[in-house]
């Protein structure tokens, strides 16, 4: 957490001279979803920077974030979306046009556009890529689609990774570039503005996702069946889509499914007062190239705990001050770190005090802050 920091202070103490007029940033993204539109408003916002941003497409058929309307900055751009498995490739009726631009995000590369700018664009406009950690390259035709969608970032000035486990694979996979780490900097005011005190009887340990294999939620359902076997006083609170919930569950115990609430999908805008309900959250996942959950349960005050694939973790988790890291796919793991606040309750609280004096950090404010010190770094 404290390198991410410090990586600012650097940024930020630089010498070199910066333009006095506003940088035109181009930004391109998937679709809009709420945590970026965030950090779009507060860039927008600076007198330093002259935004724009474009959107491959409106939404996603399971996206979880309704339609909003857009801000003057904001453009959704024509065109449709091939699909093969879970890989999606984006055809945009777009010719970018990067005349009197200083600098291009690429929040994605699998697009027409992305791969337009990538090959040409990029050689006369200081462009930086802005992603997660990559996924281990497929085999056979996928792998080699792949590799060529990412040739491309080669041309990038520089590549803004989301965390500190983006960063370090970035870094391995590009050398030669600078890499920054800009992580997902969330709008927490709604999370934060009423922390009950913790801990209450029955603990309440809160999921919020999609209830698929992915996230883990069936070893959650192990580890709090364990618990309830060790005779502890807890209850599970499951917020998200049912998805594969159902199966799961024909796993579970009759008597344990009367300590479960599955609360269903839930708009972002009445999140928070699930989040309040709790008094530990997990995210299990096998795999998480984020987790903005986790900056919202940071908000809310909540003590966290998280499996080690979760992109989020490294950043945003302090083992054994706000709360823990475990093996990802390890149900065992995931109930011996979850046991420490069952038997000291207290420990709960002090968690909860620590997640709650770190979320300032991470407002959008700041994430914006950060992102003018890279982006007035490599126009210099």
């Amino acid at each position: 957490m404290a390198a991410i920091f410090k990586s600012q202070f650097k940024l930020g103490n630089s010498k070199q001279p910066l333009k006095s007029v506003p940088l035109k940033v181009v930004c391109y993204s998937v679709i809009p979803s709420p945590y970026q539109r965030d950090l779009f408003y507060e860039l927008s916002s600076l007198p330093e920077i002259d935004l724009s941003v474009f959107y491959w497409e409106a939404s996603v058929s399971d996206s979880p974030w309704p339609e909003k309307e857009l801000q003057p900055y904001e453009h959704v751009m024509p065109g449709y979306c091939l699909t093969w498995g879970s890989a999606r490739f984006h055809i945009n009726w777009h010719l970018p046009c990067l005349h009197g631009v200083d600098v291009v995000i690429l929040n994605g590369y699998q697009s027409t556009v992305a791969q337009l700018i990538l090959h040409t664009g990029a050689k006369q406009t200081p462009c930086i890529f802005w992603g997660e950690k990559m996924v281990a390259d497929s085999s056979g035709l996928k792998g080699k689609l792949q590799q060529s969608f990412s040739a491309g970032l080669n041309n990038c000035k520089g590549i803004a990774a989301i965390g500190s486990k983006a960063e370090q694979d970035y870094r391995q996979r590009f050398p030669n570039k600078a890499v920054f780490n800009i992580p997902y900097y969330c709008e927490l005011n709604n999370f934060s503005n009423q922390i009950p005190e913790r801990p209450r009887n029955p603990i309440t340990i809160l999921f919020c996702g999609q209830m698929i294999a992915r996230k883990g939620v069936d070893l959650l359902l192990h580890a709090f069946q364990q618990l309830l076997e060790d005779g502890h006083n807890v209850r599970l609170l499951l917020v998200g889509r049912e998805a594969d919930l159902p199966q799961m569950l024909k796993h579970v115990p009759d008597q344990v499914h009367q300590h479960i609430e599955f609360a269903g999908f839930q708009a972002p805008e009445d999140l928070p007062k699930f989040f309040q309900q709790a008094d530990i959250f997990v995210l299990p996942s096998r795999y998480d190239g984020w987790g903005v959950v986790v900056n919202q349960a940071l908000g809310a005050g909540l003590p966290i705990i998280c499996s080690d694939a979760v992109g989020a973790a490294q950043d945003l988790v302090e083992p054994g001050v706000n709360g823990f890291t475990f093996p990802a796919g390890n149900a065992d793991a995931l109930f011996s770190a979850l046991k420490p606040f069952l038997e000291q309750p207290d420990q709960i609280r002090v968690a909860s005090q620590a997640s709650a004096q770190t979320a300032p950090m991470w407002s959008p404010a700041v994430g914006a802050k950060r992102w003018l010190e890279v982006l007035q770094t490599v126009t210099i």
